[in-house]
């Protein structure tokens, strides 16, 4: 969906990103950060299931793109992926059937839709998100959501939770043994990626999506990382080529991680590039 197209259709098809969400321990810093990062602009509303009963949403030329929250206290910084389905209740009980965990909701959000928090049986976080159908989530142009990886230690539980709950086709992109990275996809169209944490990362990094926003070409990847520095980021890990497009591992000035993608840097001769470990200092 493009920003030429901000609403979501009257029915969203299940297992579909449609919102992403970052919590945050310092909501103006965070805005701050993104606003000069990606020209995002924000409106603040009351929302019943955030610790402060405020939710403020990001927009870019005046189209959803996102959203940001402070989190509870032991709540650590990071983002996070919201998937549709058709009813957060029956989502509710397929979580608890397929070995997950539902930690809040169903919860009605005016003019939003209802809602489901849930720890999926790989252990990440991850959102449902049953949408009203004014909502809108801008992507398909820069500064907007490009996709997600889900970054596991688990990879069959992940693979058999999403894969029986939306129904999803699992492919191998990988070799499956130094590198366990899979497409999900919906009808032979990749929806989001799974990727087992190897040696890179540390054996105590929690399961987590890693999100990724894509950047203008004329900026480039790089351009933005070092963008990013002069307000208050981190460079977790320089950019490099992949045959996704050049990407970059950032971190905002609260340690949130995130990816930058510029599609349309493909170099020539690459393979998937090995990740280091964003929580490793």
């Amino acid at each position: 969906m493009s920003l030429s197209s901000p609403s979501v259709p009257r029915v969203l098809p299940s297992g579909i990103p449609c919102w992403i969400e970052l919590t945050t321990t310092d909501e103006a810093r965070a805005q701050h950060f993104y606003s000069n990062l990606f020209g995002w602009q924000y409106a603040t509303n009351r929302d019943p299931a955030t610790p402060t009963r405020r939710y403020s949403i990001a927009s870019l030329n005046g189209v959803a793109v996102g959203g940001l929250y402070t989190g509870a206290r032991n709540q650590p910084p990071g983002w996070t992926v919201h998937l549709s389905v058709q009813h957060t209740a029956s989502a509710a009980e397929w979580v608890t059937e397929l070995g997950g965990k539902v930690t809040l909701g169903p919860i009605a959000i005016p003019h939003r839709g209802s809602i489901l928090h849930a720890i999926d049986a790989s252990g990440a976080p991850v959102v449902f998100w049953e949408p009203d159908e004014s909502w809108e989530f801008g992507t398909g142009v820069a500064n907007t959501f490009s996709g997600a990886d889900l970054n596991v230690h688990d990879g069959e539980a992940a693979d058999h939770f999403y894969c029986r709950l939306f129904n999803y086709q699992s492919h191998q992109i990988g070799d499956a043994e130094t590198v366990d990275y899979a497409e999900w996809c919906i009808e032979h169209e990749p929806v989001l990626y799974r990727y087992v944490m190897g040696r890179e990362y540390l054996p105590t990094t929690p399961p987590h999506w890693m999100v990724y926003i894509k950047v203008d070409p004329a900026k480039g990847t790089d351009a933005v990382a070092g963008q990013a520095l002069l307000h208050g980021g981190t460079v977790v890990i320089e950019p490099y080529d992949t045959p996704f497009g050049r990407v970059a591992i950032l971190a905002d000035p609260d340690g949130a991680v995130f990816a930058i993608i510029d599609h349309e840097y493909i170099a020539d001769n690459v393979g998937r590039a090995e990740v280091d470990d964003p929580y490793d200092d």
